[in-house]
């Protein structure tokens, strides 16, 4: 079976078609037919040997979210069957890999139906993206009306925070580009401020008292604290250690934590259903060409994400 991988931690040029066996589904676990798998950063650091895989045997393989057909179920899974069209978040430190694969295995309360009215390439930008921002979102646990900060908003992780922030009533101040300005006040935005390493003075200028709390898409890490009110929050992705002091709470989100939160990952979908979660695809590349989509996405500037095609 087919599947993208390293043998060796590296460059994006490591990447390579690998054959592995096809895995079987055990107990509550089904397997999928990827169709699409989305390249997000956390590939990039295993690419580049920057995951714990101690155990494990190579080749490794990315891949956190992907979107594809049921073609079999384990023991015990009734919840779905062969034919259904869902997504899925993957956890690729383990022996079976991630998502870059022509078939994966997951456990079936880390799938969800494909949001109708979208294909297969927007649903694989959902899952991992979209638990992230819904956990950092529960781990902040702002009150209706409170003022949240975006940082990194432009991108996809930024982008899914807005509009599920938008959704529970919060004030957003969002950081953009000039370029991306119109981009993040269309997903809900209600300020926006330049991005830059003194984004916290410019979010300070619009809220002296500070915001309730900040999700940093940008990892900005302390760098962004000054910009939270005493006693606030602070959501990071990178597992940022640091103490920002003045009382305020880091939540180091691991999205590994709700890969089987199927409630949540299903209500990612009702949501794109009723238009109020937005899948963005930037481009979707064939399989065999990761190494492309690795530079790309390294390069930086991609809005939305990039997908890598298993279907043809």
């Amino acid at each position: 079976m087919r599947a993208i991988g390293v043998t060796e931690f590296g460059g994006p040029e490591q990447l390579r078609v690998v054959d592995v066996a096809q895995p079987k589904p055990e107990e509550g676990e089904v397997r999928i037919r990827v169709h699409a798998a989305a390249v997000n950063p956390t590939d990039t650091v295993l690419r580049a040997g920057g995951h714990r895989t101690e155990g494990l045997e190579p080749p490794y393989i990315p891949g956190m979210d992907a979107a594809g057909v049921v073609s079999e179920v384990g023991p015990g899974v009734t919840t779905w069957q062969p034919g259904d069209r869902v997504m899925a978040v993957v956890v690729p430190v383990d022996s079976r890999g991630g998502a870059y694969a022509d078939e994966i295995v997951v456990p079936a309360a880390s799938v969800a139906a494909v949001p109708r009215g979208i294909g297969f390439a927007a649903a694989a930008t959902l899952p991992m993206n979209g638990l992230t921002a819904h956990l950092a979102l529960e781990q902040l646990g702002l009150a209706e009306g409170e003022t949240l900060a975006v940082t990194g908003a432009a991108g996809a992780f930024g982008g899914y925070v807005i509009e599920l922030a938008k959704d529970r009533g919060l004030h957003v101040i969002a950081d953009a580009s000039a370029s991306d300005e119109q981009l993040v006040r269309d997903l809900g935005a209600d300020a926006v401020v330049r991005r830059g390493d003194d984004v916290a003075e410019r979010i300070r200028e619009l809220v002296p008292e500070g915001v309730a709390g900040v999700a940093d898409g940008a990892v900005l890490d302390g760098a962004v604290a000054p910009a939270i009110r005493d006693g606030g929050g602070l959501a990071v992705v990178r597992g940022w250690r640091g103490d920002p002091g003045r009382g305020i709470r880091v939540h180091r989100v691991l999205v590994v934590e709700a890969a089987e939160d199927s409630a949540a990952l299903d209500q990612l979908r009702v949501k794109v259903e009723n238009g109020r979660l937005t899948p963005r695809v930037a481009r979707v590349l064939p399989a065999e060409r990761a190494d492309e989509a690795h530079r790309t996405l390294e390069r930086g500037g991609t809005r939305g994400r990039l997908v890598l095609d298993f279907e043809s």
